[in-house]
């Protein structure tokens, strides 16, 4: 949980939650689990929702996995698949991620899917203020 400053409480999953089943329902999509073929084991998320950026709702990329999992090639597959799936299915013209200026991990991510850094942004979380830079790739 990295990304939010710290891990959530039971009561925040449960808000996040709902977040997530209400973007469902308004958008038909959002955030997928990721599972391992082999043993089907949940590793993480990843998947497309609608972000506010300069005041429009924007359809960002977003992946998070657990840590033992990082720098195996998964959130780079799964970030492809999301783009492939926003362009082809969703028809969106522009895909963006939207990342934490700290998390160089997840910026390598956001470039191997083909995505440049356009902006940078502050947002809000539990009181703290956080430089995040804005990716984008658009459909040619």
């Amino acid at each position: 949980m990295y990304a939010y400053n710290g891990a959530f409480s039971a009561q925040e999953t449960a808000a996040w939650m709902q977040k997530q089943l209400q973007r469902y329902k308004e958008f038909g999509f959002g955030l997928w689990a990721v599972s391992l073929k082999n043993t089907e084991e949940m590793i993480g998320q990843c998947g497309i929702t609608m972000q506010d950026y300069k005041g429009i709702q924007v359809p960002e990329i977003g992946y998070l996995f657990a840590y033992k999992y990082w720098h195996n090639g998964y959130a780079t597959e799964a970030a492809i698949g999301c783009r492939e799936y926003g362009f082809g299915t969703l028809h969106f013209k522009s895909l963006y991620s939207i990342i934490r200026d700290t998390n160089i991990p997840s910026q390598k991510v956001a470039v191997r899917n083909g995505m440049k850094k356009v902006d940078t942004i502050i947002k809000h979380y539990r009181g703290v203020e956080m430089p995040h830079w804005v990716y984008r790739i658009t459909k040619n």
